[in-house]
């Protein structure tokens, strides 16, 4: 039997449903992740890998030049790093995966949001797909791999990190500490696609003034509302213009490969009051070989463009995170051999993507370090009630993560 089927044989789908329960059940939100990251720990353990939990130093990590920025509010920083060792001399892969997640929302949950049921095949719950199902695939990949052969052709490193989901503060902290890798593979849910473009993405808020009056002389007022909309036809045709002429081929293939949304708008204090304040926020994707400057620069000419000089110009600033674009070669060798072991799995060669969200893979690629993402179906699903995935898809990404490990350290 060759190593690769030997580690295959050593998956057991139930034991990696019931961690992937036990991780969905420890409530892990942005900024309060220490429970997932200790359980992440724990697993890691049990299945007999060199596992341990390690505290950033958070304001080291704020004071540094690439300080990805904040939204969530935070008093620590943890991280899990679980290791496999590998020969001496042979190559360093890192898998990365964050165990952070966005709140449940508003809407009524047919199971409670942090559950973790197993049920009708699939584990139940707030991150199961995004992203604590390719974590806990990772996980288990590692640990059939040191069953069945006790060491990996190169060293292994799995990051479980925080705070992906409001800028990448976790992986940054990660990598200041250790960023000597010859890849990186970030399980995140692709739909058994190969992603090799990312967008950027700026969050950005602003004010438009106006000034009161009593609705039944309303004339006497300025609406801040009134004057807010210019602005946003004016964004809504900037959104249009970034993507009628994308460059980057995987990009192009989108639908919407740079999106532009307003998600937040508060205007008024009473139903018989001209507002005079007007507070919007949202977000920008920047697009692949673009520079988020360039992008801040862009967005707040078309602010001012669109000022109707009623009153005071309308402001513009740019918060919480930001995300720069990143891309890996389609035809890089590391591309070239994730897509193999998943052609290996799947029975097919998977297409190789780009997708229009941020995310850590632009941290690596920043550093030089080859990134592709992959995983499981189930994108629909993250950040939306009544999240789930499929058992079957975390085997599929786990044996595929397998074979790749086996792979990379042998090429």
């Amino acid at each position: 039997m060759s190593a690769e089927d030997a580690a295959l044989a050593a998956l057991d789908a139930d034991a990696i449903a019931r961690d992937l329960s036990a991780l969905v059940q420890a409530a892990s939100p942005t900024g309060a992740e220490r429970p997932a990251v200790e359980r992440v720990a724990e697993l890691g353990a049990r299945l007999g890998l060199d596992a341990a939990v390690v505290e950033h130093d958070l304001a080291a990590v704020r004071a540094l030049p690439e300080h990805p920025g904040e939204e969530a509010s935070r008093t620590e920083l943890l991280g899990a790093l679980v290791r496999l060792a590998g020969a001496p001399g042979g190559r360093r892969l890192c898998l990365n995966g964050h165990v952070d997640v966005v709140g449940p929302g508003a809407a009524q949950w047919q199971r409670p949001p942090f559950s973790g049921a197993i049920a009708a095949g699939a584990v139940h719950g707030r991150g199961a797909v995004d992203m604590k199902g390719g974590v806990v695939a990772a996980l288990h990949a590692l640990a059939a791999i040191r069953a069945s052969a006790g060491a990996a052709p190169g060293e292994v490193v799995l990051q479980a990190v925080s705070s992906e989901e409001d800028g990448g503060l976790g992986t940054v902290a990660a990598l200041a500490s250790d960023a000597r890798f010859d890849a990186c593979l970030i399980p995140e849910p692709t739909g058994f696609e190969v992603i090799c473009a990312q967008a950027g993405a700026l969050t950005f808020a602003g004010e438009v003034r106006g000034r009161s009056a009593h609705a039944a002389l309303r004339l006497e007022g300025v609406s801040a509302l009134d004057r807010y909309v210019p602005l946003h036809l004016a964004l809504a045709a900037y959104e249009r213009r970034v993507n009628a002429h994308v460059s980057h081929p995987l990009m192009r293939a989108l639908p919407l490969p740079y999106p532009l949304l307003v998600g937040r708008v508060e205007a008024g204090a009473w139903s018989s009051q001209v507002p005079d304040l007007l507070r919007f926020e949202g977000r920008v994707g920047v697009p692949v070989g673009g520079d988020p400057e360039a992008v801040r620069r862009e967005l707040a000419d078309v602010v001012r463009a669109a000022d109707d000089g009623a009153g005071p110009p309308p402001e513009l600033r740019f918060t919480g995170g930001q995300f720069a674009p990143a891309e890996t070669a389609a035809e890089h060798p590391f591309v070239g051999l994730v897509a193999a072991a998943a052609a290996a799995e799947l029975g097919a060669a998977p297409p190789l993507a780009g997708v229009p969200y941020g995310a850590d893979m632009r941290l690596f690629c920043a550093r030089g370090i080859p990134c592709v993402m992959f995983g499981t179906p189930g994108i629909e699903r993250a950040h939306a009630v009544d999240e789930h995935v499929a058992v079957a898809d975390v085997v599929t990404l786990a044996r595929v993560l397998v074979r790749l490990v086996l792979r990379f350290g042998a090429a």
